[in-house]
């Protein structure tokens, strides 16, 4: 019998390029988007494998409208892969308190929301896998990015907490780490600091700014990429709790994890941003 992997954002990017690649394995496919009607190419596959549904994080009804559709169609949901999610840029300062609970909303708050609905259908069969698509900026911290980071850490240590308590039940947590290269540096200061950044952080954006123009990756992970790697954690037969997917160039990753005290990888950290 196929396996059934449920995917939250699955309308682009990495949620996108797992569908289509589990669906290549054999496995029946649950993609969950806000708006499904927009979606093209999905729908072209195999309907007795591919089904196509309404999902928006902040809606909790159509989180569970989306999971009983799920199981009326294939039985069973045997991985769930909770992709969905957005990164918002901009100083602290210049980021109202409804923007920031949105951020936790989709990358935190919804994404808890799904599990909690799936979960007890891996109760009920004692077993299944969950994989939490996270970032490098759930690992180490970045400037102008605070919010978002801020969610990604969040995710981080509620994911490893979680595989901990869910391990007793027979049901795995992972967590698949793209990393590597800020792709979006072709916004202005203004853009990236946000509309209302004071004029003294100028100085300060400038420098961020060029700092990530020089070090970005040469080589950008695509979302097929990734895919392969969500693929591997699903299936590998590990225990195994972070996979991480990227091309370290500018050394953040190894400083996170390599630096021999917490002293040596801010310096590190620092000497890009100030």
């Amino acid at each position: 019998m196929s396996k059934t992997v449920f995917i939250t954002g699955a309308s682009s990017g990495i949620g996108l390029a797992s569908a289509k690649f589990f669906f290549a394995k054999g496995w029946d496919v649950v993609a969950t988007m806000r708006s499904p009607d927009k979606d093209t190419e999905l729908k072209q596959l195999d309907p007795k494998s591919m089904q196509v549904l309404r999902l928006d994080l902040q809606d909790l009804a159509s989180i569970k409208s989306a999971v009983e559709a799920a199981i009326a169609k294939f039985q069973k949901i045997d991985l769930l892969l909770n992709n969905a999610g957005y990164g918002q840029n901009g100083l602290f300062e210049t980021i109202s308190r409804e923007q920031i609970q949105a951020q936790f909303d989709v990358n935190l708050f919804g994404l808890m929301d799904v599990i909690r609905t799936v979960l007890p259908h891996f109760q009920d069969k004692h077993s299944g896998g969950i994989i939490n698509v996270s970032s490098g900026g759930g690992v180490y911290a970045l400037p102008i990015m605070s919010i978002y980071c801020a969610s990604k850490f969040a995710l981080e240590g509620f994911t490893e907490a979680l595989a901990y308590e869910l391990a007793s039940q027979n049901i795995w947590v992972k967590s698949v780490i793209p990393h590597g290269g800020v792709t979006n540096t072709n916004f202005g200061a203004g853009g990236l600091a946000g509309p209302d950044a004071p004029e003294s952080y100028k100085p300060f954006v400038e420098k961020v700014l060029g700092a990530y123009g020089k070090t970005v990756a040469a080589r950008s992970i695509s979302s097929e990429d990734v895919a392969k790697v969500v693929f591997e954690a699903a299936t590998d037969g590990t225990d195994r709790l972070r996979y991480l997917v990227g091309n370290d160039s500018r050394g953040f990753m190894k400083a996170r994890y390599e630096s021999k005290n917490d002293e040596e990888y801010v310096t590190y950290m620092r000497s890009f941003f100030q």
